[in-house]
């Protein structure tokens, strides 16, 4: 973990050494001064001598200018390294997510990876910034101080020994406590993160079913199981500062006591006690000051973990180190197909899946929910790997192709498509950073989009909402279409895409994928029979197995399953928006 952690220091490493630098010489000279403290007293005040007083006066001001001086660079360069440290880290696991492939994806919540980026590197930001600084000051100041308490009588120091002893270890049951505690709060964090955003998310179905109250009472129910683990964890830290304070009485006690004894046998000059009782001072913030430090770091202990577990993440899914550049052509070929997903128990998701589609063909696929339906196109676009078998595209394994190629040119509509914050036209662009805006508007056509672009008064400079919230479901799903159409791609993929959307319309933009781009290979996966009932040939799955594939006509014929489907809809009465076969339509 620390070595994937510091790793992301990179450029920073040069202030990340300025920093304890400084702030060894701000010690050195805060440490010195107890000292010159001492020979003003015995040297100037106990005899007398103004010469002594002034000269040892100048140099304790020159000493306290220099510490000043050094720790205000200290401070500057100690935000500068764990501001940029923090910087670092964000990237680093912002890049690393994007590399990731959907089964990477698949290991981490939303909430949990949002946590991991604020949160998280929150706590490691200041931690690093104490260590670098406060926490190099304290330990330093510690040895310099019992450095100088032994150069002044190393019997008395003795006292300082046994009191560091004792403070350790009470310390050490302390944090053993606490750290088991906020492993398990950051969790509670994620949990409480992803309450929120499903409410923000579904606002709109939370007040349709006047839900405000059940939620409200889910997410105190979150909030106050965090609440309940942090005072348990603040509560075992709170033994800190008593424990420190006895510690430190018991140090003054102790050497008043051994100190007097000392002075009246003459072994120890009133100058040098009073050195001492400056030096038990900063012994003891120092160790005061690392309680707090250790309280940093058991948090940041258990955010380092989860943000090295996003960096130390490997994708599933790379280039191979030769990759195919060029896609001949939209055929599509499963061989002997097996997948699952590795989260699922290695329970198989599709099961010997041997199929072949020819370039420029339309195939419809079918099934139930969970039949497998998504993972079956998602295998084209190598969005998942295959565990046995290939798919092939083009005649050529996906595995075989530059990922960005692949991609580009088997354009996927997937089933929960977003629209981002932006023009209609930035949302299109997505598909093809360069495109004019007459390339954007051919699309739109093609996918029937531009019959409701056109009504509004900035047309295709109309600003989209985060999400696309402010467009119905169907007209989100025909930009979202036009995007992919934007790629210029050789296979293009509708995952239940068009379900939004009125048969009639459905029904337009299959016509006018028919007429503008017959050479594509187009996969349509839908509920209704009526979207794909016109396709070349239709996929019927059925719990991760084809159960069927040919024809509309011939799998009326021949399939159960198809039958069944095609009998309960339209027979049964056809799609809200079309005639049934009395002739009425569809409730």
């Amino acid at each position: 973990m620390i070595k994937t952690l510091f790793g992301q220091v990179k450029q920073y490493k040069k202030v990340s050494i300025l920093t304890p630098t400084f702030t060894a010489l701000e010690v050195l000279m805060e440490v010195l001064i107890p000292f010159i403290i001492s020979a003003i007293i015995d040297q100037g005040i106990s005899k007398g001598d103004m010469s002594k007083i002034y000269l040892y006066g100048g140099i304790m001001i020159v000493m306290a200018m220099l510490s000043l001086l050094f720790g205000i660079l200290a401070g500057k360069y100690a935000a500068d390294a764990s501001s940029g440290f923090a910087c670092n880290l964000r990237d680093g696991m912002y890049t690393n997510i994007q590399n990731f492939s959907f089964s990477n994806i698949d290991k981490f919540s939303t909430a949990g990876l949002v946590t991991r980026m604020t949160t998280d590197v929150t706590n490691i930001q200041n931690a690093y910034q104490m260590t670098l600084r406060i926490a190099v000051r304290a330990p330093l100041m510690l040895v310099c101080s019992l450095i100088m308490c032994f150069l002044i009588n190393a019997e008395l120091s003795l006292v300082f020994v046994v009191a560091i002893c004792i403070l350790g270890l009470c310390l050490g049951l302390i944090m053993k406590s606490a750290i088991k505690i906020f492993d398990v709060v950051f969790k509670k964090y994620d949990a409480l993160n992803a309450s929120v955003q499903e409410n923000v998310t579904a606002i709109r179905v939370v007040k349709a079913f006047v839900r405000e109250d059940y939620e409200n009472d889910k997410f105190k129910s979150a909030a106050n199981e965090l609440y309940r683990l942090f005072v348990k964890a603040e509560s075992i830290l709170a033994f800190n500062s008593p424990v420190m304070m006895l510690v430190i009485y018991g140090c003054v006690i102790g050497l008043s006591w051994f100190g007097a004894n000392l002075i009246v046998v003459g072994d120890l000059t009133t100058g040098e006690l009073t050195s001492m009782f400056s030096y038990i001072m900063s012994i003891m913030m120092s160790l005061m000051i690392l309680s707090v430090i250790f309280v940093m770091i058991t948090m940041s202990a258990a955010s380092g973990r989860r943000i090295a577990e996003v960096l130390n993440e490997k994708p599933d899914i790379v280039n191979p180190e030769n990759p195919v550049m060029e896609i001949k052509d939209g055929r599509i070929d499963f061989n002997h197909v097996n997948f699952h997903y590795k989260h699922a128990n290695d329970k198989e998701t599709l099961t010997d899946i041997d199929i072949h589609i020819k370039s420029g063909e339309t195939i419809g696929i079918i099934g139930g929910t969970g039949s497998g339906k998504s993972s079956l196109v998602n295998l084209i676009s190598r969005l998942y790997d295959v565990a046995s078998g290939s798919v092939c595209v083009g005649g050529i394994d996906v595995r075989e192709y530059d990922m960005e190629e692949l991609r580009n040119k088997v354009a996927v509509v997937l089933q929960k498509n977003v629209l981002f914050s932006g023009s209609i036209l930035d949302n299109l662009r997505w598909g093809k950073e360069d495109a004019t805006e007459e390339e954007c508007i051919e699309v739109c056509r093609q996918a029937c989009a531009d019959e409701f672009i056109e009504q509004f008064p900035n047309k295709y400079n109309t600003h989209i909402e985060q999400g696309g919230t402010n467009v119905s479901g169907g007209q989100k799903q025909r930009i979202c279409i036009a995007r992919a159409l934007l790629k210029n791609p050789k296979v293009l993929i509708l995952d239940d895409s068009t379900s939004a959307v009125d048969t009639a319309t459905d029904a337009k933009i299959r016509q006018s994928f028919a007429k503008k781009i017959p050479g594509v290979t187009k996969i349509i996966i839908a509920q209704r029979v009526s979207s794909i009932e016109s396709a070349d040939r239709i996929i019927v799955i059925d719990d991760g197995k084809i159960n069927g594939f040919d024809t509309h006509e011939n799998l009326l014929k021949t399939n159960d399953i198809y039958r069944e489907i095609y009998e309960t809809q339209v027979k049964g009465g056809g799609d809200f928006d079309q005639p049934g076969k009395d002739g009425k339509a569809g409730a």
